[in-house]
């Protein structure tokens, strides 16, 4: 459901939202037009205030009647607040829609200069009412906008709704300090929950406006129904027989009945009937009143000045009063200036809320094309297959992506000699879907001690227990791994056995690849070539990355993290781009590779240095931090310090330049949803759940479990007060940090999981997210095993295969 809430709040963001920049700016506009036509008009609107007595509507009646003899006067709005200037307007010519309203001086009488672009204000309030459509036609599509923001209004809210409902700053605070896609998203969301009375108040007075349905239902609940429309009969024509002489007005007499009945009126507006014998009609406003729309209403006998009907706002019923408020409330001047200041940055923040959701929703496309990128290479060449050949199967293991390139690249390279191709992951495979194909490959990755990757677990236990007979299909499998392990490629010889048990015939000798050894890839290309028939077309496979690939940063700063531990020491390493090219994004969870030429030993041949690995690091920071922050532990053997861990945490000095390549970690990213997560390590995986952490409070996800294990509380307090800050401001409602070593009595973090069995079972029943970062050995094998033993296998599986059990171990 909220994926859909989603695609919608996307979808009318970016077509409605487009056309709702213009009704916020002319809503920005309008929300002070008369304090801006006052700024153009100086002398217009207010004169000088002067000792002189101010001009009754009787004067500023006959002083319009002097400047204007032949012209009927339709209203005069007059004002006892001092410089206010009096407004006449005027019956329109014959052939005119709108008469004339002209500004007298309310001391003297005197003509003042015409408004003016007060018809430039005129065109705004048009725009921003109809859309410049035929008045009808334009209302209903200004409702059907307003339909659509109150839309994105709610689904907004229901999009971010926090865990912590009552933590007023999770609604409306976000860390400045982020940036890119991060910051575009706190600013587009807070920003909305701060606006959001706004617009819901815009909308619904919208709506009244816009629909006569609404408009009639509304004014039906308020007891204020207005009469229906009648036709108007039409005049006949000819000659008009003479009009019989008629008293004359007595406007005096007229002005001091109100005033007398008024005597705290601030604003009136008196309405002058065609005839004489009408009644004259006067709106007015008290200096008490609440709005500026809290108008009473009299009608006065023009001849006598008698009371022909008296209505204070005060006495009006209570549904009248409520329908004076819908428009000072859609204006925000129902609260006075603060309230229209609240609405016009509202209005303004229209545009912004556009231009922030198409950003992100550009940022999105674009990080799907990325992500896509190797694919649609791989696809571009699948016109030139054979559709008269059996398709081959092209599945890949992968854990960190590399797998997968090669899948990809393979598969390129097949199609380019006309083989057709289905390229899959084994995440989604199964041994029926296998059993259709006579030929597969496979590119199989590793992952710890011979384990398969997380996306490959489900197929392995699926295959190992499969009845199917393969004896039909021929096979290659080009396993990927790294020789410090003890079990070398060991998921690539379990598929390679496994498929030989259920008769499958090998096209080719399993071909294991240690870190990315040309040999290997050369030899699994000669594999490829013999698969299509001999054919002469080219296949260039490298898991290498050439050193194009690195990016130039600089070592800034080095912490230890754990002085006096009898662990090795974990330090904070900083660094910081070099360079415009070195400026990346990167998820939490991502990865980093150290260039080996830093670490290679002294003397060493190029041949030797070449067969360096680039040595991998969990990145425990984020872009918007801005640099990147690792945690090594400094390794110590025989022969020395590791490598690259000895180099980064001591031989390397603060400024020194560190080439590192960002490696995309799928397997360990952030589930697409926001559901609640749980975050179990050690050691020096701190730092993929720092990352994670990090994001989740930059997100405002309050419903975040960290269990973490190190050596001794005394000594180990790995980004205490980081912990410490997140745990008080709600962010971690639960912590558990558990140590091995303390005399107190040593405890991991599979024990304290089983501890909190009951917590554990309710938080997976809601949903929640695990993540494990840190060793393979010891800490990552009883993670598993304890969970087995509190949800049980078949959950387990259920967790791997729908991507909520997420694992960064080494």
């Amino acid at each position: 459901m909220k994926k859909l809430w989603f695609q919608l709040h996307w979808f009318v963001g970016i077509t409605a939202g487009t056309i709702l920049i213009l009704i916020g700016l002319t809503g920005a506009i309008l929300a002070f037009r008369e304090e801006l036509l006052d700024l153009i008009n100086p002398g217009v609107l207010n004169v000088p205030v002067e000792s002189a007595p101010v001009l009754a509507p009787p004067q500023v009646a006959q002083a319009a009647k002097l400047l204007h003899p032949e012209a009927r006067i339709t209203g005069i709005i007059v004002y006892t607040e001092p410089g206010s200037t009096a407004r006449v307007t005027l019956a329109p010519a014959p052939g005119e829609e709108r008469g004339e309203t002209i500004y007298l001086n309310p001391y003297t009488g005197a003509l003042l200069p015409p408004l003016r672009f007060n018809e430039a204000f005129e065109w705004v309030e048009l725009l921003h009412r109809h859309l410049l459509l035929p008045r009808d036609v334009g209302r209903i599509v200004l409702g059907i906008l307003a339909v659509c923001l109150l839309g994105l209004s709610l689904s907004g809210l229901y999009l971010r709704w926090p865990r912590r409902v009552f933590d007023w700053r999770t609604w409306l605070t976000f860390d400045t300090r982020l940036k890119g896609r991060s910051f575009l998203w706190g600013l587009h969301s807070v920003a909305g929950t701060w606006s959001l009375i706004a617009y819901v108040v815009f909308t619904l007075t919208g709506l009244y406006w816009s629909f006569d349905v609404v408009r009639d239902t509304v004014d039906g609940w308020l007891g204020t129904s207005r009469p229906p429309r009648m036709a108007m009969a039409a005049k006949p024509k000819g000659v008009k027989p003479p009009r019989a002489a008629e008293p004359a007005a007595d406007l005096g007499a007229t002005w001091a009945t109100f005033e007398r009945n008024a005597p705290d009126w601030k604003m009136a507006f008196l309405r002058p009937p065609e005839r004489a014998t009408q009644p004259i009609q006067i709106l007015w406003v008290a200096r008490d009143a609440p709005h500026v729309r809290a108008r009473g209403r009299m009608s006065i006998n023009q001849q006598t000045g008698d009371i022909v009907k008296n209505e204070p706002y005060k006495d009006m019923t209570a549904g009248a009063r409520a329908q004076s408020t819908i428009y000072p409330l859609h204006m925000g001047t129902y609260f006075g200036l603060p309230g229209r200041l609240f609405m016009f940055f509202t209005s303004l923040a229209l545009p912004g809320f556009a231009i922030t959701g198409w950003m992100l929703y550009l940022k999105r496309r674009r990080q799907k094309r990325v992500a896509q990128a190797e694919r649609a290479r791989f696809t571009a060449g699948a016109g030139t297959a054979d559709a008269g050949l059996d398709p081959v199967l092209m599945a890949y293991a992968s854990q960190t992506g590399q797998a997968e390139r090669l899948a990809l690249q393979s598969a390129a390279a097949l199609q380019k000699a006309g083989v057709p191709v289905h390229v899959h992951s084994l995440e989604k495979l199964t041994p029926p879907q296998l059993g259709k194909y006579r030929r597969a490959l496979f590119v199989a990755s590793s992952f710890g001690e011979g384990e398969p990757p997380d996306a490959a677990r489900r197929f392995s236990r699926l295959l190992q227990t499969a009845a199917e007979e393969l004896a039909h299909m021929q096979y290659a499998v080009l396993a990927l791994g790294d020789r410090n392990y003890a079990q070398f490629c060991g998921f690539g010889q379990t598929l390679d056995q496994r498929l030989r048990v259920m008769g499958a015939r090998p096209l080719h000798p399993i071909i294991e690849v240690d870190n990315g050894d040309a040999g290997a890839l050369a030899r699994w290309s000669h594999a490829l070539r013999e698969l299509i028939g001999g054919d002469p077309a080219e296949v260039a496979l490298s898991a290498a990355v050439p050193e194009t690939d690195y990016t130039r940063w600089r070592l800034m700063e080095r912490v230890l993290l754990n002085p006096g531990s009898i662990g090795g020491g974990l330090y904070e390493i900083t660094l910081c781009a070099d360079d415009a090219d070195a400026v990346a994004n990167w998820r939490p969870g991502a990865l980093v590779d150290i260039w080996p030429g830093h670490y290679a030993p002294a003397g060493a041949s190029e041949e030797q240095r070449q067969a360096i690995a680039p040595r991998r690091y969990s990145l425990a920071s984020l872009p918007s931090d801005g640099g990147m922050q690792l945690l090594v532990r400094q390794v110590k053997h025989e022969q020395g310090m590791g490598l690259a861990s000895g180099w980064l945490t001591e031989q390397a000095s603060p400024g020194d330049e560190v080439r590192v390549r960002l490696v995309a970690n799928p397997s360990f990213d952030a589930h697409p949803q926001p559901l609640p997560s749980i975050y179990i390590g050690n050691g020096s995986g701190m730092a993929g759940l720092r990352s994670h952490l990090r994001a989740r409070v930059r997100e405002g996800a309050r419903r975040n479990w960290l269990i973490f294990g190190e050596r001794q509380r005394e000594f180990d307090g790995i980004c205490a007060d980081e912990i410490r800050d997140y745990r008080e401001r709600g962010f971690l409602p639960e912590l558990d940090l558990v140590f091995s070593r303390d005399v107190a009595g040593g405890e991991y973090v599979q024990d304290r999981m089983r501890v909190k069995a009951d917590a554990l079972r309710a938080w997976i029943a809601d949903g929640a997210v695990l993540y494990i970062c840190g060793s393979l050995q010891g800490m990552a094998g009883g993670v598993e095993a304890a969970l087995e033993e509190i949800i049980g296998r078949a959950a387990l599986d259920d967790l791997i295969e729908t991507g909520r059990y997420r694992r960064d171990v080494y």
